[in-house]
């Protein structure tokens, strides 16, 4: 990654990867590994300067997790920064046409208690309502014949709406208040 910088490592499930360190049960290899990735993640900030070229050399890590009390505490110094609802609608929307009025604060709030994926999801429903709409009763020749931009119109509030109302939180809500508390005590604002 240093060598192709600038350049992003994802680390999906980082909890298995990464869990607290000092049980018992925990293997030796385990905690090289995970000493090494320290280790590692240190050197980076070594890399986020500019070259003679001029060129960044930034390398981000990217870490995922649906267990974020089980990271190890030194790991989670070195991440931060997390991602919020709007910010994450943002990403997933960022190739999508939205219609100007659309406030994607608003639809971060209807979000609340939504993880990642169930975002996502959310936003993959969003944008193909319209073309859900265009093409029902229509006979595949029909489809076919359509123009692209008859399909790809720009995804509206209704839009969401809808997709929100059809894609239900896959967090229960036990999960939900620990996740409450742990960004209560570890979360950014």
């Amino acid at each position: 990654a240093r060598f192709h910088a600038p350049s992003t490592i994802f680390i999906d499930e980082i909890d298995s990867l990464c869990s607290r360190r000092g049980s018992e049960s925990e293997h030796e290899a385990s905690r090289r590994v995970k000493s090494e990735l320290l280790v590692q993640m240190d050197g980076l900030s070594d890399t986020s300067t500019e070259e003679e070229s001029g060129a960044s050399r930034i390398v981000m890590v990217l870490a995922a997790t649906n267990f974020p009390w089980d990271i190890d505490e030194a790991l989670r110094r070195r991440l931060e920064k997390r991602a919020g609802r709007e910010a994450l609608l943002r990403i997933n929307l960022r190739d999508v046409k939205v219609e100007p009025d659309v406030n994607l604060t608003e639809i971060a709030t209807k979000l609340k208690g939504y993880s990642g994926a169930d975002i996502t999801n959310v936003c993959r429903d969003a944008s193909m309502m319209s073309m859900r709409r265009k093409i029902a009763g229509l006979k595949p020749d029909q489809i076919r014949q359509l123009a692209k931009e008859e399909v790809d119109l720009p995804v509206s509030f209704q839009d969401f709406n809808e997709a929100i109302a059809k894609c239900n939180k896959s967090v229960s809500s036990d999960d939900l208040a620990k996740y409450e508390k742990w960004m209560s005590e570890f979360g950014s604002s």
